[in-house]
């Protein structure tokens, strides 16, 4: 696929999504969508990639959807028919965090600017954030007296808590890089230039880490979430059966057993 609103590029077991609207902050476009889903889908499919980050070109990270005009600006098109209308989000921008949930890689946001809107679900549905200094957050819907719709109702109080989720929603405010680490929502604020340089060595860490044990922490620690301890610990049993199947798991007692950093090969 020819990416014309995003640059896909992958290197070093990394595949890095920038999304590439710099003079409209990166708010998204239907276009944008499908080479958002299209690289997404890739990464997915692709076992040379171990990791994968998002983060936006210019001032922004994204804005959420382009009201300018098309087919984003409104939820209810009169154009539309009501079970048009009704599949409207599930056909367009829910793609992404339907896709983003069945990525057993680690998938991170690299916040260089505004998250707003549905570009803040955007970051939510994220692994792990890092914010630049000068990053700024909002769940601004209420200003445009509807919800979150594209995930941000689900991710947001499971990354910060209820409470503190509804404050977010229910009040449209932003918030800065600090106070959203202070609250455990970003993991890291750097300044604007280190920011793709922090980004970068952690995910080359996970690259060259062992892959399988990794995507098998990540599928275990969601699926947890959502189950009692005893369905939890027999996801745990059967995600240890494959992590000690692998090679992985005979090169780490093996390296350390030889006092040296263990050499991974992904399998």
């Amino acid at each position: 696929m020819d990416f014309e609103q995003i640059i896909y590029d992958k290197s070093e077991g990394i595949a890095t999504i920038t999304l590439n609207r710099p003079e409209r902050m990166n708010a998204f476009t239907p276009k944008m969508l499908d080479e958002w889903y299209a690289a997404l889908l890739d990464s997915h499919a692709d076992p040379e990639v171990r990791a994968v980050i998002v983060t936006g070109a210019g001032r922004g990270f994204c804005s959420g959807a382009d009201v300018t005009g098309g087919p984003l600006q409104g939820l209810m098109d009169p154009s539309r028919t009501p079970v048009e209308n009704r599949n409207f989000l599930r056909d367009s921008v829910q793609r992404i965090p339907r896709l983003a949930a069945l990525l057993e890689k680690p998938y991170i946001a690299a916040v260089n600017g505004a998250a707003v809107g549905a570009g803040m679900d955007m970051a939510s549905m994220c692994d792990v954030r890092f914010a630049a200094e000068g990053a700024r957050f909002g769940m601004t819907y209420v200003r445009m007296g509807i919800i979150p719709g594209d995930g941000g109702a689900y991710y947001l109080p499971r990354i910060v808590g209820t409470a503190r989720a509804l404050d977010l929603i229910w009040t449209g405010r932003l918030m800065d890089a600090q106070e959203a680490l202070d609250m455990g929502y970003v993991s890291a604020v750097t300044p604007a230039d280190g920011l793709m340089a922090h980004t970068l060595d952690y995910a080359l860490r996970l690259a060259r880490g062992p892959a399988v044990a990794i995507q098998q922490a990540k599928r275990l620690v969601y699926r947890s979430l959502d189950a009692d301890v005893d369905a939890a610990l027999d996801l745990a049993q059967q995600a240890m059966f494959i992590c000690q199947s692998t090679e992985d798991a005979r090169e780490g007692p093996r390296a350390f057993a030889e006092k040296r950093e263990p050499q991974f090969k992904g399998r």
